[in-house]
Order: C-alpha cells, then structure tokens, then sequence
C-alpha cells in the first residue's frame, strides 16, 4: 500500500473539547499536505474548515451526538439538519448505548434510520462503542445497522475506556460482509497498528495520529 492509499483511508480527527482554531487550521493543512480522506471535528469548527480546506478534495466529517449517544432521535436529527447546512459532508454519530444494551430494537433502527434520511445521502457512519459491549451485543448492534440503512459501523469514539480492537474489526466485518464498511477508531497511533486494522477489514481509520502514521510509510 503507498502512501496515498493509506491517506484515503484516513479520517484525519480531532476532537478533543480544548481544541483551538488554530489546531483546526492545522489539521486542515495536513489533510491537504497529506491527501487524507476527510477531517473529522466537532460542529463548531465545520464552517472554519469549509474555508480552510477551499480548493481541496478533502472531505468534511462532524460527529453527531458525540460521545455519549444518549440524546433522543430529534435532538440527533437537528443536528445532522445543521450540520449538513453548515457544510458538513459525513456524519458520525452515536448510537444510544443504553437503549442497545436494553435491545430495543425498534427504537434504534427507527434512531439510525431518522438520521440516515436527515443525511440527506450523505455518509453516515454509526459508532457503536465496542468496549461496553459484549461480542453478541457487537452482532446485534452491526446488524440494526445493516437493516437502518447507515454505511459503516464504526467501533469506537475514542473517549471510552478503550478503542479499537483487531479482533473487533475482524467480527464486524465478519457480520458486515459487503453490505456495509467498517471504521476503526480509538487509540491506533502506529503504522503497524493501522495496517493490523486495515488487514482485519476497516476500510476507514479515525486517528489524530494520520501524519505519524503517513510518515512512519514514508521512512
């Protein structure tokens, strides 16, 4: 793999709740430099992205009732609604943990489905926080998803007491076959651990670490 097919598959992150504008500009600047697929932000910072990243084919990714996912479906929905005139190009959001683990299975697919059409086409990616789950709850979550309508499952916010997993990826992706992709977020920081993702069937990486990473390639 070179370096610029390891860069699309990167969504270069920063979501950290002290961030500075002019981390944002930075990290718009090193998707350019870099040929990441997209940054992923928080909401506030869409509108300055959208003028830093002018010109470029690197995407624009918000995250949707971040990290938490305990909001209800129309808080989710008027933030996607916002977002998406704020000039947001993919969304990912958080699914309600609680209301998983209760396996109330109407509720969540009626959640995804709602912000899926509030997408308006766009990518959604739903996170489902693998590290409060059981590898069954993992299936059952994976395949609500499936039947909602989202584009990927996406393993963690990277605010949980731990991140991605080979082993997880590997399991969603064995659920998932072609019908949906799988991204890998959460404490990857290496080439080597990128590429294990990668291997395990992530198609997307959420990292803050993309320049290390792309770097690390390079030597």
């Amino acid at each position: 793999m070179n370096k610029y097919e390891l860069a699309q598959k990167i969504d270069h992150t920063l979501l950290k709740p002290n961030a500075l504008l002019s981390d944002i500009e930075k990290l718009c600047k090193e998707a350019k430099e870099y040929g990441f697929y997209s940054v992923c932000i928080n909401p506030y910072y869409i509108s300055y992205a959208r003028e830093f990243l002018r010109g470029s084919n690197v995407k624009i990714c918000t995250v949707v009732d971040f990290p938490l996912g305990a909001g209800t479906i129309n808080m989710k929905v008027c933030q996607v609604q916002e977002a998406l005139k704020l000039g947001a190009e993919e969304f990912d959001m958080v699914i309600n943990i609680g209301a998983l683990k209760d396996r109330r299975k109407d509720y969540l697919v009626s959640e995804v489905k709602e912000v899926v059409k509030a997408a308006e086409g766009r990518i959604v990616k739903v996170i489902i926080e693998t590290c409060y789950l059981t590898d069954e709850e993992k299936i059952y979550a994976t395949e609500i998803i499936k039947e909602a309508g989202a584009h990927f499952v996406k393993t963690s916010t990277g605010f949980g007491p731990q991140g991605a997993t080979v082993q997880d990826v590997r399991l969603l992706k064995s659920v998932v076959g072609d019908k949906l992709k799988v991204k890998a977020a959460g404490g990857i920081r290496t080439l080597e651990q990128a590429l294990e993702m990668i291997n395990a069937g992530a198609d997307r990486i959420g990292t803050s670490s993309g320049v290390n990473i792309i770097n690390e390639l390079r030597e």
